[in-house]
This record gives structure tokens, C-alpha cells and sequence, in this order.
């Protein structure tokens, strides 16, 4: 085996970290006896061969050593590596005839096709994980179209189990894409076995939800219905809900681990679960769905009131792709997910809990279920063992606190007092100033005990993050000792922190002004820029302000230089010249920036250019668009020429603003709308 290997200059050939002189030991362990020495070769290949998709010169390289592993019966784990060849051979096909430096992408695509037919004798193994893993390949690499179809109908004819008859329809729906000649008799094929009556009704989906990928242009009024028929189908023979085993109970992350981090890698462990056979053949039509969000919220109720918990779950977590993606009143939808927190399988609630949670500007119908649950708990629900109960309890928490609901308060103040997953509930404290009274003190022994020095993004930010939304001048003592704290160790992303809530308290932090003047000339320029921001908001100063506002438009803190001059309104008109200048800048953010500095100094005159520049960045970064609507809504009637491209926006199904999130595309709608009253 491997004849040859040793006649490749490996040295001289790269992967992602330099020379691919270990690629033969890769290749060697990956047939080793020792399971652990297999699995370190084959990660190792994927970190660094063919690392996040891309496809080296060593790569191609080992592509016959590859396929002759593959081929020889006696290869632990050919699956495995049949896997890894097709999917070297997917990311390479995928990307035409483009190379980039030290990539070869035309190089592995041509080995693929070369030896289709490898692939296509796979997929008739007697092994059915090597099959499974083969199946894609018939979409990819076979270049003659009938021939491609024939095999995929006859593996699907073969006795092999559901989910590589799945497979084969995924498949279909890939080779149609790629070679559109095939279409008619693809589709025509895919029609006939949605049709077939003695077929499994989720093999029957699957033919339905791939014969619209293959022309998803084409989808018709009659697509949703025929999927929801077919879902109550599988429901109706599906055998009765089983209670799901409890896991272990709940870890603490190790201590060198910070707590959003080890929850990150929680979140992603969950994201990357299947919990029904159907979850990727829904996802799939979704995603030919698109912006028909009528028929997707048709699509969605059906699938929440299943009977099946895994189709609920999978259900949950396509409902907020749909609401994170697409304006609309959801009202509906929310109401069914809250209606999911009072199910028996707690995976599924708390599921439910964290899409409430994600998307509260939008949850406010989810707002009785949420006390309710959390009712049910009683507030010491937040520390239980039980990771799901957990969850689900401090979701809810956090959802309801997010809605203004002081009826989260008692789990809160739980959080905080047994310092169980406090962070959490000092992300949400901030939503609920009518507690002040009772969630200030609890946050300042937290931050007089936060570690300044820590090299992750410290507590003390989520901290003062907090008690910038409380806006409680009891906090400014202990915000203005954090700063001067924060700002002897140099930590500025906490001295920032602190100025701003000073900025949030404004002339009630008058008492601070010489800890804010200590940091006006510190080295590091975000944070003299948001010094001098704090400083016009506590003291209104101006002639100490724009000497130091004005040398900011020079740096790259020119935006909030601008931003500054712009409240500072008229008195700021010897910054015109500069502002004028930057109205023709490179970058979208300084020309946006610049132009609302202008108009809030110089007004009326200004408002053709003004325009102009918002209106041109707006469309050119759509995630201008917040700040160019606070402007556009300052501009009153001035602002009338944007009317066209505001009436454009606003009839976008497709969430806008910044980070295209809901919470900024609701503030973005309100004031597009709130400038065409005007």
C-alpha cells in the first residue's frame, strides 16, 4: 500500500502551518489498528490538509493515497475517510475553476471526477456507513447527467436502509443544481416517488422537499400543505412520546475556564444535534422557502404542535432563524413557543426559553407564560442541579427581566446572592431600573471584588454595563474608583466601561469630573475619545471639550470625535472645515458620521450635502442604516428626498440596521416610519 508516497516532495509542498513533510505519517496512522491513533491522524488531516475547507497542493497530493485507503476492505474506518475525500472533493468542485495562492482547488476537482466511478462503487458497498458517506458524491463528481441519475435510482431502489434513501434525494436535488440539463427527468423521478403510496411518508417528504430544491424558483402554493400532510403522516405512526434521559447533573467549568465560554461551547455542542430524522429535510425547505414567510409560519406551526419533542425542538430553532431573518408580526409564532415552556420534556422548554430570551424585543405575548414557569419553579429554580430545569429557569429569567418584568427579580436576586451563574444575571440587571434599590448594592460588591487584571474580558464590564442602564447615582462612588482602579492598570476596556456610566449619569456625576480629566490624555485614543465624550456629557463645557474633540477628528476615533461636536451643536462651527473633509472619506462609518456632525451643526444649508452622503453610504452598508435614521428623524421635513429609499426599505421583508439584529432592526423601523410621519 502506498506505493510512491516516499517519491512526493512533501517538504516542499504546504498546509496551514507551514511544510506538509508529516502528511505520509498522517496517511499511515490513519490505518492503524489503535482506534486513538486513527482518530488524532484523521483530526490532525482536517486541521491541517485540508483545514476549515481549504484544499493545499498537499492536499490533492494525498487524494490517490486517499482513495486507495478507501478502496481496500481492510481499512479501519473507511467511512471515515470516504468522508474526507468527499468532502475535499465538494469544497474543490464548489469552487469552479478558481485557485487562490498555495491553494488547488482545480487540482482535487479534476482527481474527483477522474475517478467518479471510484465513488459510484462505493455507494454500492456492503458496508452502509460506507455508502452513506459515498452517496453525496453521485451529485458531484459524475459529469455524465443520465448516468449520474441512473446509479441514484437504482441505489434507491436497493433495499438499503431510510436515511441512505434520504441521501439519495438530497443527492438528486445537488446534481440538478450542478447540471441543469437533468432537471425534467430528475424532478419527473422525485414527482413519481412523492406519489408512491407504499413509500415511507419521510422518504416521500424528502422527495417533495427535493424535487422544489431542484428549481426553487418554481415552488408553488402547494409545496407547505403537501409537507404538513406528510409531517402528520410520520406523526401518526410515530410510537408514544417516551420520557428522555435526564443527563448528569450540572458541572461547574474549570476554574481557568471563564463562564461564557465553557456556555458557548455548550450552545454549540446543542447547535450541531439532530433530534429528528426530518431535522435536515426541513431545514432544506425552509431554505428554499426563503422570504415567504406566510407559507414558513404555515410550515412552523404545524411542526410546533407535533407530537414528537425532537420535531418541537428542531421546530424552535428554525422559528428563530425565521424571526432573526424577517420582519413580520410573529405574535403567532411567539405564542406557540411560549406555550412549549410548559412541556413535559424540559429540553424542549428550555429551548423555548432561550428563543424567548434571544429575541425579547419581539417576546413581549411570551410575557404571562414566562412568570408562569418561573412561578412554578419558585426563584431557587436559577441554582438547581438539573441541566435542563436550569436552563429553562434562567432563560425564562432573563427573558422576562429583558421584557421590564419585575417579576424576574426574586431569581435574580438568587443569581447574585449564591454567585451561581451570577454573570448571567448581571447581563439582564440593567432591565429593570424600577429594583434599583435592590440590584445596585448587590452589583457594587460584585465589582469591588472584580478582578481588574484578568486577561479574559473582565466582570466588571457586564458590571458597569448594568449600572449604566440602572442610571442610579447611588452607583457613581464605586463606577468612579472602578475607573481610577481600572485606568492605573491600563485596563481600558473597563476605564471605557466606567466612563460610560458616568456619561449615563450626566451632571449627576459632576463629583467625578477630575478621575474623567485624569484619562483625557491617556496613550490609548478610544479611550481619550471616550473620556472627552463623558466629559461634555457631565460638565457641557464646551470650551474644554472641542480643543480635545477637535484634535480626536484627526485619529481613528473620528467618529466619536464627530459625534461629540454634533451635540455640542452650533458653538461646534470652527469643526466645519474638518467634518466638510471627511464628507468624502474612504470609509462609509466616517462619511455617516461626519454628515450627521454636520447637520446637527450647521442645519438647513447643509441638507442637500448632508443627504447625499447618507443616503449613498446607507445604500452601500446597509448597517448604516440606524445611525443614518437617527439622523434622517433629527432632519425633520429637511429629510424629505430620502422618502423614496426609506418607503424601499420599509417594504423589505429582510431585517435591516446594524448586525441585522431584531433589536436594531425594530428601532430602525420605528424611526424610518417616525421620519415619514414627519
Amino acid at each position: 500500500m502506498f506505493s510512491g508516497i516516499h517519491d512526493v516532495d512533501w517538504a516542499s509542498l504546504q498546509h496551514a502551518y507551514g511544510s506538509a513533510d508529516e502528511v505520509p505519517a498522517l496517511l499511515e496512522a490513519m490505518r492503524s489498528p489503535d482506534a486513538g491513533e486513527r482518530d488524532r491522524a484523521l483530526g490532525d488531516f482536517y486541521s491541517k490538509v485540508h483545514h476549515q475547507g481549504s484544499v493545499y497542493s498537499s492536499t490533492t497530493a494525498s487524494l490517490p493515497f486517499l482513495l486507495e485507503l478507501a478502496g481496500d476492505p481492510a481499512t479501519p474506518d473507511r467511512e471515515k475517510v470516504i468522508a474526507l475525500l468527499v468532502n475535499i472533493g465538494t469544497e474543490a468542485v464548489g469552487q469552479g475553476d478558481t485557485d487562490y495562492a498555495d491553494a488547488d482547488f482545480i487540482g482535487a476537482a479534476a482527481f474527483a471526477r477522474s475517478h467518479a466511478e471510484a465513488f459510484a462503487d462505493f455507494t454500492a458497498d456492503a458496508d452502509c456507513r460506507v455508502r452513506q458517506a459515498a452517496i453525496p458524491s453521485l451529485g458531484l463528481f459524475l459529469d455524465d447527467a443520465d448516468r449520474a441519475l441512473a446509479v441514484l435510482q437504482d441505489r434507491s431502489a436497493m433495499s438499503f436502509c431510510l436515511l441512505e434513501r434520504l441521501l439519495v434525494t438530497r443527492t438528486t436535488a445537488t446534481l440538478t443544481r450542478r447540471l441543469p440539463e437533468i432537471r425534467p427527468a430528475a424532478t419527473a423521478w422525485l414527482a413519481g416517488l412523492v406519489r408512491n403510496p407504499l413509500g415511507e411518508p419521510e422518504f416521500r417528504l424528502a422527495a417533495l422537499i427535493h424535487q422544489a430544491g431542484c428549481d426553487p424558483e418554481a415552488i408553488s402554493d402547494d409545496l407547505v400543505p403537501a409537507a404538513i400532510a406528510l409531517l402528520r403522516e410520520i406523526a401518526d405512526a410515530a410510537p408514544q412520546e417516551q420520557p428522555w434521559p435526564e443527563p448528569p447533573p450540572v458541572t461547574p467549568p474549570a476554574d481557568d475556564v471563564p463562564p461564557f465560554v465553557s456556555a458557548a461551547f455548550d450552545d454549540l455542542e446543542r447547535a450541531d444535534r439532530r433530534y429528528a430524522l426530518t431535522t435536515d429535510l426541513l431545514r432544506t425547505l425552509h431554505q428554499s422557502l426563503g422570504a415567504r414567510v406566510s407559507q414558513r409560519t404555515d410550515l412552523l406551526t404545524a411542526q410546533l404542535s407535533s407530537p414528537e419533542p425532537g420535531v418541537r425542538l428542531d421546530a424552535i430553532r428554525m422559528t428563530s432563524d425565521l424571526l432573526q431573518a424577517f420582519r413580520g408580526d410573529h405574535s403567532a409564532l411567539i405564542r406557540l413557543v411560549a406555550a412549549q415552556l410548559a412541556a413535559n420534556n424540559l429540553e424542549v422548554a428550555a429551548e423555548a426559553a432561550t428563543l424567548l430570551e434571544r429575541h425579547h424585543p419581539i417576546a413581549e405575548p411570551a410575557r404571562e407564560a414566562l412568570a408562569g414557569r418561573l412561578a412554578s419553579h419558585g426563584p431557587d429554580g436559577w441554582t438547581t442541579q438539573r441541566p435542563h430545569l436550569r436552563r429553562l429557569h434562567q432563560k425564562a429569567a432573563m427573558a422576562l427581566a429583558r421584557l421590564g418584568d419585575a417579576r424576574a427579580l426574586p431569581s435574580l436576586r438568587v443569581a447574585l446572592d449564591s454567585d451561581v451563574d451570577a454573570w448571567l444575571a448581571v447581563e439582564v440587571a440593567g432591565a429593570l431600573p424600577q429594583a434599583a434599590d435592590q440590584l445596585v448594592p448587590r452589583l457594587h460588591d460584585r465589582l469591588r471584588d472584580a478582578d481588574l487584571s484578568e486577561k479574559w474580558p473582565s466582570e466588571a464590564n457586564g458590571i458597569l454595563s448594568a449600572l449604566t442602564r440602572l442610571g442610579d447615582p447611588s452607583a457613581l462612588p464605586i463606577v468612579t474608583e472602578t475607573l481610577v482602579a481600572a485606568a492605573r492598570q491600563q485596563n481600558w476596556d473597563v476605564t471605557r466601561s466606567a466612563l460610560t456610566a458616568l456619561h449615563a449619569l450626566g451632571p449627576a456625576a459632576t463629583s467625578a469630573l477630575a478621575e474623567i480629566r485624569s484619562v483625557i490624555a491617556v496613550e490609548d485614543t478610544w479611550t481619550r475619545a471616550a473620556a472627552v465624550t463623558t466629559l461634555w456629557a457631565v460638565s457641557g463645557d464646551r470650551d474644554e471639550v472641542m480643543p480635545a474633540a477637535l484634535a480626536l477628528l484627526e485619529t481613528f476615533a473620528l467618529r466619536e470625535a464627530a459625534d461629540v461636536l454634533g451635540r455640542i451643536g452650533p458653538p461646534a462651527a470652527a469643526a466645519l472645515p474638518r467634518l466638510r473633509e471627511l464628507l468624502t472619506a474612504d470609509y462609509d462609518w466616517n462619511r455617516v458620521h461626519a454628515a450627521a456632525a454636520v447637520w446637527d451643526v450647521a442645519g438647513e444649508p447643509e441638507a442637500p450635502a448632508v443627504l447625499d452622503v447618507l443616503l449613498h453610504a446607507w445604500r452601500n452598508n446597509s448597517a448604516t442604516g440606524n445611525h443614518v435614521a437617527a439622523c434622517l428623524k433629527r432632519m425633520g421635513a429637511a429629510a424629505a428626498p430620502a422618502v423614496p429609499q426609506i418607503r424601499a426599505e420599509l417594504a423589505r421583508p429582510e431585517r435591516g440596521g446594524r448586525f441585522g439584529s431584531i433589536s436594531n432592526d425594530e428601532t430602525l423601523v420605528r424611526d424610518l416610519t417616525a421620519v415619514l410621519t414627519a
